[in-house]
């Protein structure tokens, strides 16, 4: 057996004994394939664990920057209480307009909005209406902008807030100290900056499975 396929044997048995798609979610994947997005949301272990994640944070409000189809999304808010909120943050308006879909079918549009633009410029809107600092914030967006989506998350947190980002692995290229890839150059940044940042403490996680050899950095905002 192949290495790769292995890794999506143990994905597809934890799926099915710890983080059962329902139909909300199928659906979610479903339309975002059919309608050809990426295919490159989180799997159904990894959207359990953000949700443990928020849950274990007792998360009230999250901010999720890259939305595509929303399956991430969904996972997020379903940790949420009913007066919770989350912002999510798309590029495409065609991605946001799916995802605005698939939330609302999920029953969770009350808590969870799609807000469309490149991030970098939706960030300082999001933060000129002053909101309540955010306890966990979820970097899922173009990897080259890590280290900005890094920034603008401490200046939208608080102390004991929770910061995710996705995909810093790379396949293994974040090591690669001489790479020129865009998105090798900001995983590297962005881990740089949690490395360094005194308001910070974090590591990193690499993980396997049916979306190859990559991995996610967790930091804690100090103060």
């Amino acid at each position: 057996m192949s290495q790769p396929q292995l890794w999506d044997d143990v994905d597809e048995y934890f799926t099915a004994q710890l983080a059962p798609n329902d139909e909300a979610l199928d659906a979610a994947a479903r339309d975002s394939a059919a309608a050809g997005l990426p295919q490159v949301a989180v799997t159904a272990p990894q959207g359990k664990f953000l949700q443990l994640l928020a849950q274990i944070q007792g998360a009230r409000t999250i901010l999720e920057i890259g939305t595509l189809g929303g399956y991430s999304t969904i996972w997020l808010a379903r940790a949420l209480p009913g007066d919770g909120r989350l912002v999510s943050l798309e590029y495409s308006a065609r991605h946001a307009e799916i995802a605005a879909r698939n939330i609302a079918r999920a029953g969770l549009d009350r808590i969870a909005e799609v807000r469309v633009g490149p991030a970098l410029e939706s960030l300082p809107k999001l933060a000129d209406e002053n909101p309540a600092p955010f306890d966990l914030v979820f970097i899922d967006a173009d990897k080259a902008n890590n280290p900005h989506y890094v920034d603008w998350a401490l200046r939208l947190t608080r102390a004991g807030s929770l910061i995710v980002v996705d995909n810093v692995v790379r396949n293994g290229r974040v090591a690669d100290a001489d790479s020129t890839d865009p998105d090798v150059v900001g995983s590297r940044a962005a881990i740089e900056l949690i490395a360094r940042h005194p308001r910070l403490t974090g590591t990193a996680i690499q993980t396997v499975g049916s979306k190859g050899h990559d991995g996610f950095a967790l930091a804690r905002v100090l103060a």
